[in-house]
């Protein structure tokens, strides 16, 4: 029987970041170091298929500090965590690794920096991600007002207008954050920005691809966990950007191939937290269905990487 036919446009950059790579080779590698368990607080990165591949090899996810045992090693997530998880840490004299992001870490140390002179912050954010939880955490309870819409903006009630500073989440969608900026700055013209956009390069980049990919296919598929912001953004990007059908899926299994009849263009990407083993299998899903033309859509080379923390390098690491 004849295969129907089928255009994939591959949105590039996708898939694993610099911070998603560093996080699993510190859990890897504290692995090899202290042997298993290792303990690791919070998914290490939002991906059922990569915390399952950690948890076979040994690494234990727990969700408070509290699950954790003072006599193993603990490792905190890409997220980045509240000050006072590694100040409990401390206190139990537990050997813990900080596997945050730095790009979130940078983020970490903007908010320090604007409250020690003597600034308000204003986070842009989703509520309960635990990267909020994590840069709010950065301060006393109170320092940091949460802004999650542009709607929220008008209803903000800050110490001083003219001493506030914003920070953001790194995985938000690009155009949304600029939208609460700019109402940021419309009511409270004094607030003073990063030196440095916050929403990370990795994020930035997975957007822009998708925008130029999703004018020209019938659906689009994001690879990417439910629980994965970055990921969730770029199904909200694709559907903005022209492609009706915009649509998540962990892995192939989850593709329902009844709402893709008759399409004859799809694109397909993944978020930072999604591995190539499953770009490639849902690849192959749509080969085994289709006489499938591939054609990879490339808007950015990225060649960023983040050195492992010190204490499990060795001499070539």
């Amino acid at each position: 029987m004849t295969k129907a036919a089928l255009k994939v446009y591959l949105a590039a950059p996708r898939g694993f970041c610099a911070g998603v790579d560093r996080a699993i080779k510190i859990v890897e590698m504290a692995l090899e170091k202290w042997g298993a368990p290792v303990y690791v607080r919070h998914e290490i990165v939002h991906n059922r298929f990569v915390v399952d591949g950690l948890r076979a090899k040994g690494a234990v996810f727990v969700e408070e500090l509290a699950d954790c045992p003072a006599d193993r090693p603990v490792i905190f997530s890409a997220h980045g965590v509240p000050k006072s998880v590694p100040a409990e840490a401390e206190r139990r004299n537990m050997i813990y690794v900080d596997a945050t992001c730095p790009l979130v870490s940078k983020v970490h140390i903007e908010a320090e920096r604007h409250a020690e002179a003597g600034l308000q912050i204003v986070m842009i954010g989703h509520a309960g991600h635990p990267e909020t939880i994590g840069t709010m955490g950065q301060l006393p309870d109170g320092q940091v007002l949460l802004v999650e819409r542009a709607g929220d903006v008008a209803t903000l009630a800050v110490r001083d207008p003219a001493r506030l500073a914003y920070v953001t989440q790194t995985t938000l969608s690009v155009d949304d954050t600029a939208d609460i900026v700019a109402a940021l700055q419309a009511r409270f013209p004094a607030i003073i920005g990063p030196h440095k956009e916050d929403i990370c390069y990795a994020t930035t980049n997975r957007q822009e691809a998708v925008k130029a990919i999703a004018p020209r296919v019938d659906a689009l598929l994001v690879i990417g966990a439910p629980n994965s912001s970055n990921s969730r953004r770029l199904v909200e990007v694709g559907a903005r950007a022209g492609c009706s059908y915009s649509q998540l899926v962990q892995r192939a299994a989850d593709i329902d191939w009844r709402a893709l009849e008759g399409v004859r263009r799809i694109g397909i990407t993944a978020g930072a937290s999604a591995p190539d083993i499953l770009i490639r299998e849902v690849i192959d899903a749509f080969s085994d269905r289709f006489d499938v033309t591939l054609e990879e859509v490339e808007t950015a080379i990225e060649r960023v990487e983040f050195k492992v923390p010190r204490v499990l390098r060795t001499q070539t690491a």
